[in-house]
């Protein structure tokens, strides 16, 4: 179920809301921006959801992998 919500913003940022976002959707990116800081997430299905993802995963590793040579390094 939606709820109408009215709120105040400046003029440029309503001005840039319409030009870059177009008018039929404005409600769902704010909406998008929003719902993580106020709805809570089960963080065991985010942590799932990443770990699905192979090539963030490959990424990450390989960040980690980087990290701890730098740190091998600077012990030396």
């Amino acid at each position: 179920m939606h709820k109408k919500l009215t709120i105040t913003v400046d003029e440029e940022v309503y001005e840039g809301l319409h030009r870059v976002i177009g008018r039929q959707k404005i409600s769902q990116f704010i909406e998008s921006l929003v719902r993580p800081h106020v709805v809570p997430q089960d963080l065991a299905d985010a942590y799932r959801a990443m770990a699905a993802d192979e090539s963030r995963e490959a990424e990450a590793h390989e960040w980690a992998e980087a990290t701890i040579r730098d740190v091998a390094d600077e012990a030396r």
